[in-house]
């Protein structure tokens, strides 16, 4: 599909039917394991089920739409990247997913908690986590964050600009407090990724340019400063990356700077923290690597390094996030409306519109990413067919899964998931339209638990002050 207008593709798409690499399928009731939970499973009948308990069961009790996170498959994904990457530190990314209970989980787990606003720390503490394992990002921490951070003694802040030095040392100097910091560098690095994604190139607002000089003089001011300790630099080279190419440039780079720092100061900073970024299987194109291949991968490439600039190993982070919560969860919707749309080459493709849309999930609108759907509510014996769900939004953009096979007598009052859905997508909900946005619920042993529940309508009007 070739975007060619600036509105969006609704306005101006070259058509194809459906993309190179998705593929009619022989049996439309089939579940990739690659794509969907570990106990995601067609049960008598044809019904999903997560975890023992069945989708019908979930829709009537907290209705549609909803986020359901297979638990057990939440941490055991946490608990193989501890173990791939056993010596390291292993952060996992609020961003993508936090709620208290997650936070809970990821302590359990015993991993480490990135955050990037005060409210995402606050979620972190209420959630039990040790302020010490936390570490706070964020390219514009107001003075309330960083004083936040400060007071509660987190283990390190990814700082990302002078002026925040300077906020640091203003804050340190006036309360007694001392911070543990690390730099954020750019390595100029871009990975194989959505542009907007990319995040280690030179024309971003991110982090300490190298290249320039930036990021070493960032270094030396934190280092010399009095109300300061400088852990180490940061380097983040983007997001859903498949291979490890990318780490070893950005590697080499960061540890050549480790390497000038000690040349100049005299002192070898402890910590090297390299990102995140590790992708997860949306579609049967996609195939990401694992916890064990990434760990032995990184860990070549870090050791290599260090004997090529004859330094010291230092302490590695990664933080992986979508890595973690992405696959865990599924969308799950209603089908209100089907129709038959006439496409080129007296070609169609049948709409399949859904109870909740861009406000649940805003990635396929805001990066043309691709996500897979199957009817979970019942098996069919109909032949697949071509379709695009969209949601109930008033915007021709609100697509969820742009091309999927499912199957021809899909009709209203199916239920639908999309797998998946646990990263960035209840992460960046909206109200657009006064929409309400869905629960998420956790499944474990057949048990369901409400993480968050749905907003009311009464939520929103509470917000509303006007007359």
């Amino acid at each position: 599909m070739t975007h060619t207008h600036v509105a969006g593709s609704i306005h101006a798409d070259a058509t194809a039917a459906g993309p190179q690499w998705l593929n009619r399928p022989t049996d439309v009731n089939e579940l990739d394991p690659a794509l969907w939970s570990a106990s995601v499973e067609r049960v008598d009948g044809g019904e999903v089920s997560v975890a023992g308990l069945g989708v019908k069961e979930i829709a009537e009790e907290v209705g549609t739409p909803a986020y359901v996170v297979d638990e057990a498959d939440f941490r055991a994904r946490a608990a193989a990247f501890r173990e791939a990457f056993a010596g390291w530190q292993v952060y996992y990314a609020g961003k993508s997913f936090l709620t208290r209970s997650v936070a809970r989980w990821i302590r359990e787990e015993d991993l480490y908690l990135d955050v990037c606003s005060g409210g995402e720390l606050s979620v972190a503490l209420a959630g039990g986590m040790d302020p010490a394992r936390i570490g706070l990002h964020g390219n514009n921490k107001s003075v309330d964050e960083l004083a936040l951070a400060l007071s509660k003694g987190v283990g390190r802040i990814i700082v990302d600009s002078l002026d925040e030095i300077g906020r640091i040392e203003q804050l340190c100097a006036a309360n007694g407090w001392r911070a543990r910091v690390m730099v954020r560098v750019t390595t100029g690095v871009e990975a194989h990724t959505h542009e907007y994604i990319a995040t280690a190139h030179e024309d971003q607002k991110f982090g300490f340019s190298i290249t320039n000089g930036q990021a070493m003089v960032a270094m030396v001011r934190c280092h010399y400063s009095e109300h300061m300790d400088l852990l180490g630099i940061h380097s983040h080279i983007g997001s859903q990356i498949f291979d490890t190419h990318g780490f070893e440039v950005a590697a080499r780079r960061t540890m050549k700077l480790l390497a000038q720092f000690a040349a100049a100061t005299g002192t070898e900073l402890p910590e090297l923290d390299l990102g995140g970024g590790f992708g997860i299987a949306y579609t049967h194109a996609d195939t990401p690597a694992t916890p064990d291949a990434l760990a032995t991968s990184l860990r070549e490439i870090v050791e290599h390094e260090a004997r090529g600039y004859n330094i010291a190993i230092p302490q590695i982070s990664i933080e992986p996030g979508r890595a973690i919560s992405g696959p865990t969860t599924m969308a799950l919707y209603t089908v209100g409306t089907v129709k038959v749309v006439d496409i080129d080459g007296g070609q169609n493709r049948v709409y399949v519109s859904v109870d909740g849309g861009m406000s649940d999930n805003i990635r396929p609108a805001l990066y043309a990413a691709e996500y897979s759907a199957a009817v979970v509510s019942r098996a069919s014996r109909a032949e697949p067919v071509l379709c695009r769900v969209v949601g109930k939004h008033c915007e021709g953009g609100d697509i969820l899964v742009r091309d999927v096979f499912l199957p021809a007598d899909i009709a209203p009052g199916d239920l639908l998931a999309v797998p998946a859905s646990g990263a960035y997508s209840r992460a960046m909900a909206s109200n657009y339209n006064m929409l309400t946005k869905p629960p998420v619920v956790a499944v474990r042993d057949g048990e369901l638990t409400t993480l968050l529940r749905r907003e009311s309508l009464e939520d929103l009007m509470s917000l509303d002050v006007g007359n």
